[in-house]
């Protein structure tokens, strides 16, 4: 959760301070089809205005060499889409003088190389005493030559009978989350995501969640079923609750809460689970098991991923950061509403982390004179929490360190650009 919250604040806080500064009349770059290594000719390119629900404000058309220009009618922030073979790719419009390059890949309706890492289910009892549950699936795509699946039945997924879904998102591997529409599929229960499951870039992939109750009476089978092999599914519940299963063994993680996990589930695998009692998940740390800093296998090598179960260092330690990922939405979203706020203006938002299906809380605080003071603001805000959670206990000394060292970098930044 800390970790979470450090990378999206520093993100945000980036965001502010390089908008600030810039001043760009115009963004050129090239946009290169990676699926054959040449640039990409004839490609819709557009300039989207953050400030402006995303709307279009300039666009170009790549010449034969892949290249293009946007004139900017402000100082931003904005982004950067290219649509290549009906998929649209996106990248943070430059703020100073360096190329906006672009890289695509072609599509195809199904690829080779797509499977799924872990497929996560984070279970508790609601006020109502419905079972909510926030699911999310790792989705890697190894394709070689990389190709991006992508159609109306990109990503298909079932749910459990009965369920109500209240929230959905999906994420590129570089990239925020995006708020979408789960469309029926067929048969009861079954769902499509149509979101593009771009190649991997690195070690990030391609994510999706759902999030959605359950009829519950205090006790609940579940037969949960995968559309891609899949390395690991997992089931997390509070202390509370229990599980009973021959297919889910039992992780050392976090001890205020259960995890368990079943290894190599494929299409047609048969999976079974009984989950009882009633509980709610540790805000602070639901879906954030401890950080023992597990080593996955490298992205070439889909056979590889998470080790044994039991007595292990815990599996999905490199997961926590999407866990509660909403938080970057909020932050991202206060930065844009910081740089459209005039001078002088008289609040600003100061966005705080939320546990799943929770509204954000807002704190209001009389705005700066002007941007820079307002971006000094956040920042102090932030180390001011940081020694906070230190002097309460919430933060171990190495998160405390590790954040603190970032924020200072970008504090300075700041402080060169006042």
């Amino acid at each position: 959760m800390k970790s979470t919250k450090l990378i999206t604040a520093i993100f945000a806080l980036s965001l502010l301070a390089t908008g600030v500064a810039a001043r760009a009349a115009s963004v050129s770059g090239t946009v290169t089809d990676k699926t054959t290594g040449k640039p990409a000719p004839n490609d819709l390119v557009e300039l989207l205005d953050v400030q402006s629900a995303m709307s279009a404000v300039a666009h170009a058309t790549t010449n034969g060499q892949g290249k293009y220009t946007l004139s900017e009618p402000g100082s931003g922030p904005y982004l950067i889409r290219v649509t290549h073979q009906g998929a649209p790719y996106f990248i943070a419009a430059p703020q100073g003088p360096g190329p906006g390059d672009v890289a695509v890949f072609d599509v195809a309706q199904k690829v080779q190389g797509v499977f799924i890492e872990a497929d996560i289910m984070e279970m508790e009892t609601d006020a109502s005493g419905q079972l909510s549950v926030s699911e999310r699936w790792l989705v890697h795509n190894t394709s070689n030559p990389p190709t991006t699946q992508w159609s109306k039945r990109s990503f298909e997924i079932v749910l459990p009978d009965g369920a109500t879904v209240q929230d959905t998102q999906a994420q590129r591997p570089s990239g925020l989350p995006t708020s979408l529409t789960l469309d029926p599929d067929g048969p009861k229960g079954h769902y499509s995501f149509n979101f593009p499951i771009q190649p991997d870039d690195g070690d990030k992939d391609t994510q999706f969640q759902v999030t959605y109750t359950l009829p519950y009476s205090g006790k609940l089978d579940f037969k949960p079923q995968v559309s891609l092999p899949a390395q690991n599914v997992a089931v997390i519940l509070p202390k509370a609750m229990s599980i009973s299963s021959t297919d889910f063994k039992p992780v050392n993680s976090d001890p205020s809460v259960l995890t368990f996990l079943a290894k190599n589930a494929t299409p047609g695998k048969a999976l079974a689970f009984t989950v009882s009692g009633s509980g709610s998940l540790p805000r602070e740390q639901q879906g954030a098991q401890a950080d023992n800093g597990a080593q996955a296998a490298p992205p070439s090598t889909p056979g590889g991923g998470i080790g044994a179960p039991i007595n292990t260092p815990n599996p999905l330690s490199k997961y926590t950061w999407w866990i509660l990922g909403g938080l970057a939405i909020i932050l991202v979203a206060a930065a844009a509403f910081l740089l459209r706020k005039p001078a002088g203006a008289t609040q600003f938002v100061t966005a705080q982390a939320v546990a799943p299906g929770q509204q954000p809380s807002a704190a209001y605080v009389p705005a700066p004179a002007n941007k820079k003071a307002a971006l000094l603001a956040v920042l102090k805000e932030e180390m001011f929490d940081l020694e906070s959670e230190r002097i309460a206990g919430t933060v171990s000394s190495s998160e405390y360190a590790e954040e603190k060292s970032a924020l200072e970098i970008v504090l300075k930044r700041a402080l060169k650009k006042s």
